[in-house]
Order: C-alpha cells, then sequence, then structure tokens
C-alpha cells in the first residue's frame, strides 16, 4: 500500500509551528482527496505533550500516526518502552514506531521493539532507520506475523524488502518517486534482478543527499528538478555549491536535468 508521510523528518518537523503544522495537515488532506491513506508524525521526548498532541489534533482523516523514539533525553530500554506504552494506550490510531539512533542518540533494540508489537495491537509497524542490517535482520526474524518492518534507510531499502521488510519511508523517492516505487515494487514481487539494476542506478544520488544533512539534500535535488526552493530552517543550511554542483551532475547522468 502506498501512503503519504506528513510531518516526518525530511518535512523539517521540528522546526514548523503548530499552527503551520495544522496547516500542512489541512492542505495535504485537500489536495489528496481520500486518494492515498495518510500517516502524520506526532512524536518526540516529552511524552506528555506527545499525549497531549494526539488527544487534541483532529485525526478523523488520519490513518496512522508515526511516532520518534525519544531524543535527547537518551532514555534507557525500559523508558523507550514506557513511553511507547502510554501513547499506544490513548492512541485512537495505529502507531508505527520510529527509530532513528542516529538523531535521537538512544538505539530502541530489536527486543523492545518486539516487545511493544506483541503487547499493543494498534502498534503496527516500525520504521527502522538505524542502517544496521543485522537489526533489521532480527526484527524481521522475531516479528509477529501482522507486524510491518519499515525500511527508513533508502540505501538499505531493498535488501530488506527482499529479506522480508513491508516497504520504505523514503527520502529519495520524493524526488524519483517513479523510479524508487517501481524497484521497491520489484523487490516486494522478489525479483532481486531487476530491482537492483535500478538500486545500483540510484546510489549516487541516494548518496549525496545525506552528505551534509537531511532535508537540505533532498531540497537540493527538488530544487535541481525545478520542483522546490532550498530553503531550510536554522540550525539547518542551505546545501553548498560544491554539493549542489555534485548532485545537478548525478541529475545529469538520470537524464533528470
Amino acid at each position: 500500500t502506498n501512503y503519504l508521510v506528513i510531518s516526518g523528518t525530511t518535512g523539517e518537523s521540528v522546526t514548523i509551528t503548530k499552527e503551520e503544522k495544522k496547516q500542512i495537515i489541512q492542505a495535504i488532506i485537500k489536495f489528496n482527496k481520500g486518494r492515498l491513506p495518510l500517516v502524520l508524525g506526532i512524536g518526540g521526548n516529552n511524552t506528555a505533550a506527545i499525549i497531549d498532541e494526539i488527544k487534541s489534533t483532529d485525526l478523523s482523516q488520519i490513518d496512522a500516526i508515526l511516532s520518534v523514539s525519544p531524543y535527547y533525553s537518551k532514555p534507557t530500554q525500559q523508558g523507550i518502552y514506557e513511553h511507547f506504552k502510554a501513547i499506544a494506550q490513548i492512541s485512537p490510531k495505529p502507531i508505527i514506531l520510529y527509530n532513528v539512533p542516529g538523531r535521537t542518540s538512544s538505539n530502541m533494540l530489536p527486543e523492545t521493539t518486539l516487545k511493544l508489537a506483541k503487547d499493543f495491537k494498534n502498534v503496527i509497524a516500525v520504521k527502522e532507520a538505524g542502517n544496521n542490517v543485522s537489526q533489521y535482520l532480527q526484527l524481521l526474524r522475531n516479528k509477529p506475523s501482522d507486524f510491518h518492518v519499515i525500511s527508513g534507510d533508502d540505501d538499505l531499502a531493498l535488501p530488506v524488502v527482499l529479506a522480508g521488510g513491508s516497504g520504505v519511508i523514503s527520502v529519495i523517492g520524493q524526488a524519483l518517486p517513479a523510479e524508487f516505487s517501481k524497484m521497491i515494487q520489484l523487490g516486494l514481487d522478489g525479483n532481486a534482478k531487476e530491482s537492483f539494476k535500478i538500486h545500483f542506478k540510484l546510489m549516487p544520488i541516494t548518496s549525496l543527499i545525506f552528505a551534509e544533512n537531511n532535508p537540505a539534500g533532498i531540497k537540493a535535488v527538488l530544487s535541481g528538478l525545478k520542483i522546490s526552493r532550498l530553503s531550510v530552517r536554522l540550525p539547518l543550511v542551505e546545501a553548498t555549491d560544491g554539493l549542489k554542483h555534485k548532485i545537478n551532475e548525478a541529475l545529469k547522468e538520470l537524464n533528470k536535468i
């Protein structure tokens, strides 16, 4: 199933205001017109504030919540479990856990993820973005049959899908949706040979978008494609001229510009 994610990392969720977030949700609902399921990012390191946001947000047209593991506070595994337990107990919508230790400085171990999956029926998936093959494989090997492991790493998305993952929440897919989605669908169909042809073709541009930071990298790609502006909000800064040049060269190789 294809779906849209609102207010994730690439959407600069930590630097938009509550009012801006509300406007973004309303705009996407309007333009989506019910065509695709919607997943809304509601997460952070203040458990009580997340619960308040879930309770106060109109979720009538939202299909699931994507919630990042607490950052900065560096909780123990028990703390992470209790955090998501509190959220799961009040959420009227299914929850997709989000583990991204490179941003949170706290890795949600497979044991913690799987315990949440087994203890709460509305915890339906994890977006795993630790860039750790072993961790992916532990999740895939031991997960409940109805629990989804979603890649949050563009460079590992295809191998994860071929190993039994359910798909990807992608960064490069926002700029090259046709190519990336075709690759993933081929992977879901078990066509490793054809899917890896696309994977290898996209490797240079996929690597470049993370060379400085996300979303500055993907915005440089979108700017090169004449889709979006380069601007990001402080403390992030725009991609350097050197990176923009490399990205534009990679786009030329893909016959995109």
